[in-house]
């Protein structure tokens, strides 16, 4: 059973063929497209399975954004995505999308066990609820429902609610993010455009510009991977305080949708950002905030925290979900 998979970012298009026969899917194949130097994503599907040969079973794609009646707009591309436009330009039969944050849900079982870092051992629930959180381009939030005996994936554009601040500097920031984006998200701030915007406030509020070698890796390279390396190497002060703030809210947002799930089965920590900072978020900051909500501080101490290292875990929850769906 040949099923074609999907995950649709604002930076990349990542699509695979997974042979879904056995419990476990197996990836045939994989390519990662840019996903700005297309026109949509129909363009893209259509080039991978030319690519393939083959047409597959079934083909599901995790997109970033809201899924609403098999329709997506998407949050920071300017497409519009349909499970139709996607039948049409395959020749696939059945052809599903889905949220991308709900497609790693999906995919967590298939993560390999040395792909899973523990930043919280907590006392799991085997009938608890899950919360899926993850840092990327933008910053996104899903769910896994214990229903019936098992664990039923859905998603949330929770990542575009209201930021909280908690302290004069937040609320300075709160500010100074409004100014130029209007609505201040954890989407615009838990994210790599977000780690950028804390680093530029924190260069305004304490007057220290970037020392030249950095404004130069700054203006060639992804600002996000910039900043974050240069804090982890120890290299700049600045970069170092907006990787520690940037670690604060991501914690403490996490606790808020764990709370909010009552996700007593477990929080994951997915999307690119987490694994390239796993050494700050293991040092103690994250686990802080994200329990630092009073009376239910013991709560949030019970939970179990994961960070996922698996690049494919929502390629291959996208597989799962269209299998799942072939099945009836």
């Amino acid at each position: 059973m040949l099923i074609l998979a999907g995950d649709i970012g604002g930076t990349s298009a990542r699509l695979a063929l997974y042979d879904c026969a056995g419990e476990t899917p197996r990836l045939r194949a994989r390519h990662t497209y840019p996903s700005r130097a297309h026109a949509g994503a129909d363009e893209i599907v259509a080039a991978f399975v030319r690519t393939q040969g083959v047409t597959p079973a079934a083909l599901c794609v995790g997109i970033a954004g809201p899924v609403r009646d098999g329709t997506c707009r998407t949050t920071n591309l300017p497409w519009t995505v349909t499970a139709a436009g996607l039948a049409a330009a395959t020749g696939v039969a059945r052809a599903l999308l889905i949220n991308d944050l709900e497609a790693a849900a999906w995919g967590i079982d298939a993560v390999p066990a040395g792909l899973l870092t523990v930043l919280q051992s907590g006392e799991p629930d085997p009938a608890g609820n899950q919360s899926v959180v993850a840092a990327g381009t933008g910053f996104g939030e899903a769910g896994r429902a214990f229903v019936d005996g098992r664990l039923v994936p859905f998603a949330s554009e929770g990542g575009h609610a209201d930021f909280a601040p908690r302290t004069e500097q937040d609320w300075l920031f709160l500010r100074w993010l409004e100014a130029r984006v209007g609505h201040a998200s954890w989407d615009r701030i838990v994210s790599g455009p977000g780690l950028a915007a804390i680093h530029d406030f924190l260069r305004e509020e304490r007057g220290e510009p970037a020392p030249a070698w950095l404004r130069a890796a700054l203006a060639e390279g992804d600002p996000a991977a910039v900043i974050s390396e240069a804090a982890l190497a120890g290299t700049d002060a600045v970069c170092d305080a907006a990787l520690d703030l940037f670690v604060r809210h991501f914690g403490a947002e996490a606790g808020n949708h764990a709370l909010k799930l009552m996700a007593t089965g477990g929080v994951y920590l997915a999307g690119g950002i987490a694994p390239k900072i796993l050494p700050r978020l293991s040092a103690g900051a994250f686990l802080t905030a994200f329990a630092d909500k009073g009376r239910m501080a013991p709560l949030l101490q019970r939970m179990p925290v994961t960070v996922i290292r698996d690049g494919d875990v929502a390629l291959a929850g996208a597989a799962l979900c269209a299998r799942r769906a072939l099945a009836g």
